[in-house]
C-alpha cells in the first residue's frame, strides 16, 4: 500500500488573461520621465503588480513611451510594447522587463519613459501566459460535487448530456502571509517567481475585471518520476480572503475559492515544452512555451 504525506502537494496558478482591454488615453502630461512613473484612466481596478501587459495604440501608430524602444526598419518608435507593470498606491504605472522586478518594484530597475508629444489613444491588454507556484502554503482543500439539473423540460439529446448532474468545485488555501521575495530563492520547473498570497488578496479586490485565475493542484508530486503525479486542474475564482493577525504568531491568510469551468483530475505529469540543446525553453510570439504533442 503506498502512503503519501502532505509536503509533496503544491499549488501552481497562471494569472487570467483579461477578456475585455483595457483602452484609455495617454497624456503628454501623464508621464514622469524623472520618476520613470505614469497614470492613465481606471489602471488602478484593472491592472496589478506583475501583470505581463501589452500597451498598444489603437491605429497602430507609433507608441512614445519607453524610452529606445525603436524599430530601426522605420527609425520610429514600435506601435505597441510588451512588459510587465508595477501598480503604486495611488494607481500609477511603472514598467519593467521582468516580473521579479515589477514584483519589486524599485524606480532604479524600471524603465526608463519619454513623454509623447501629443495624446495617444492606448490599449492595455494583459498577456499572461505563465504558471508560478504559490509560496508559503500550509495546506489547501479541493471539494468536487454535482449538481443535480431539473431535465423535465428538456430534450432527450441534451437529457443525456446532463442526466448526471453538473460538476462543480470549491476549495480553500492556507497560507503564511508574504509580498516580497526578501526569503530566499525558489526555483523550480515553473522558474525562481513565485507567487504570493498578498497577489490572491488583490485579485478579489479588483473590480473591473473579476477575480478569475487558472490552478493547478497537485494532490501528489514525484520529482523523480512525473508519471506518479496526481492533480487537479481548473480554472477558479477567489470568494473569500481571510487575514488572520494573531500576537506572537505568524500571520496567516485563508483564500477560499469556486471552480468556473471544466475540472480535471489527471495523473502524469504536466505538459512537456520544446527544448533546445541548452535546455532552453522555445517560445513562441506571445513568449509562451511550445508544448509537446507527445511527453
Amino acid at each position: 500500500m503506498g502512503v503519501y504525506f502532505g509536503q509533496s502537494g503544491e499549488i501552481v496558478l497562471k494569472r487570467d488573461t483579461l477578456q475585455s482591454p483595457l483602452q484609455t488615453v495617454l497624456d503628454p502630461a501623464d508621464v514622469n520621465t524623472s520618476t520613470k512613473r505614469f497614470n492613465v484612466d481606471h489602471s488602478s481596478g484593472s491592472l496589478i503588480t506583475g501583470d505581463e501587459v501589452e500597451i498598444s495604440t489603437a491605429n497602430n501608430s507609433p507608441l512614445k513611451l519607453v524610452d529606445g524602444h525603436i524599430d530601426p526598419a522605420t527609425n520610429d518608435y514600435y506601435p505597441d510594447i510588451k512588459c510587465f507593470v508595477n501598480i503604486d498606491p495611488v494607481g500609477g504605472i511603472r514598467l519593467f522587463d521582468t516580473f521579479a522586478k515589477a514584483v519589486e518594484g524599485l524606480t532604479s530597475n524600471a524603465l526608463a519613459l519619454v513623454a509623447p508629444t501629443s495624446a495617444q489613444n492606448v490599449i492595455f491588454q494583459t498577456k499572461n501566459e505563465l504558471f508560478r507556484h504559490v509560496a508559503n502554503i500550509k495546506d489547501f482543500e479541493m471539494t468536487t460535487n454535482r449538481d443535480q439539473v431539473d431535465l423535465t423540460s428538456v430534450g432527450d439529446e441534451f437529457k443525456s448530456q446532463y442526466e448526471a448532474g453538473l460538476i462543480s468545485g470549491q476549495g480553500s488555501i492556507n497560507c503564511i502571509w508574504e509580498h516580497s521575495y526578501k526569503t530566499g530563492n525558489r526555483t523550480n520547473q515553473y522558474g525562481a517567481d513565485a507567487e504570493f498570497p498578498f497577489y490572491l488578496a488583490q485579485l478579489i479586490l479588483r473590480t473591473q475585471q473579476g477575480a478569475d485565475f487558472s490552478g493547478i493542484f497537485y494532490i501528489y508530486r514525484d520529482s523523480g518520476n512525473a508519471r506518479n503525479n496526481v492533480y487537479y486542474e481548473a480554472d477558479c475564482c477567489i470568494t473569500s480572503v481571510a487575514v488572520s493577525v494573531t500576537a506572537a504568531e505568524v500571520i496567516e491568510t485563508r483564500i477560499e475559492f469556486v471552480t468556473n469551468g471544466v475540472i480535471a483530475l489527471k495523473t502524469g505529469d504536466t505538459p512537456g515544452y520544446l527544448l533546445q540543446e541548452d535546455d532552453d525553453k522555445i517560445l513562441q510570439e506571445n513568449e509562451s512555451p511550445i508544448l509537446l504533442e507527445q511527453v
